[in-house]
């Protein structure tokens, strides 16, 4: 009997633990022409997300697994020019969870390249075209339209970017205030459109580049400005296990209360726990 009993023992296979994580991850933001840059797409599970949506539900994660990061980085502004507007931002991702990058600025040519471009958060754009579309939905806002003078405003996680009025650009959408780290920090700011337009908070540029780390849109100037960085921050008991953060990732880990809190700010590779 002892016998059988050890062999059912040395036979079985146990199940790794598992562990909750709350996650930030703000993808890279857009780069700005004359419309100001959307800025990186949001998605939270702590105090708000990105687009007006519900907050998301955090991972149920298991020690001993890989699962990929990836900070996504900011997008590039470009100079006024009739065929070419600013860049999309990157994506940032972390397990299953992607963010995309936020949408360049539209330029001062014709048709199409007029318009803002579509991304987490919509570019601004020029000359009474449309701003770009905040795709795909529950990242962030749109951007918004200029006139034959300046630009529209580009989108935030929080609104949408602001017309432009006058000879004001219109002004980047604010972005989204979460308290993952343990304080209150704004993210995903829109880029303000030409001329002057203001930054929306959290990252967003005013004639200048976003902030690097927020995922904040690229303001508009000549060139404009590039998108920020973005961020992955993961949140999780001080119980629950130690993380490794793999080759090709920069981050650190703090505590927070009860929480252990890692932010990934560049990079791309694998994290675990123990």
């Amino acid at each position: 009997m002892l016998n059988s009993l050890l062999g059912i023992i040395a036979g079985s296979t146990v199940a790794p633990a598992a562990l909750t994580v709350d996650y930030l991850v703000v993808a890279g933001g857009g780069g700005a022409c004359v419309g100001g840059a959307g800025a990186g797409g949001l998605r939270s599970t702590v105090t708000a997300t990105g687009g007006g949506g519900s907050l998301e539900t955090a991972l149920s994660l298991s020690k001993g697994t890989n699962y990929t990061a990836t900070v996504g980085a900011g997008g590039t502004g470009v100079a006024f020019s009739l065929f070419v507007q600013g860049g999309n931002g990157s994506n940032s991702v972390f397990s299953t969870i992607t963010s995309t990058g936020g949408g360049g600025g539209g330029t001062n040519g014709t048709g199409s390249f007029n318009q803002g471009v579509a991304g987490g958060s919509g570019g601004g754009a020029h000359n009474f075209a449309s701003g770009g579309a905040a795709t795909p939905s529950g990242q962030g806002y749109a951007g918004n339209t200029g006139d034959g003078n300046g630009g529209g405003g580009g989108g935030g996680a929080g609104a949408v970017g602001g017309s432009q009025v006058g000879i004001a650009g219109g002004a980047g959408g604010n972005g989204v205030a979460t308290t993952i780290t343990g304080s209150s920090v704004d993210y995903a700011g829109g880029g303000g459109g030409f001329d002057n337009g203001a930054g929306g908070t959290g990252g967003g540029g005013t004639a200048a580049n976003g902030t690097a780390n927020t995922g904040g849109g690229g303001g508009s100037k000549n060139p404009g400005g590039n998108g920020g960085s973005g961020v992955v921050i993961l949140r999780y008991l001080s119980t629950a296990g130690t993380i490794t953060i793999g080759a090709g990732l920069t981050g650190s880990t703090a505590t927070s209360g009860s929480y252990k809190v890692t932010t990934l700010t560049a990079g791309t590779g694998n994290v675990s726990w123990a």
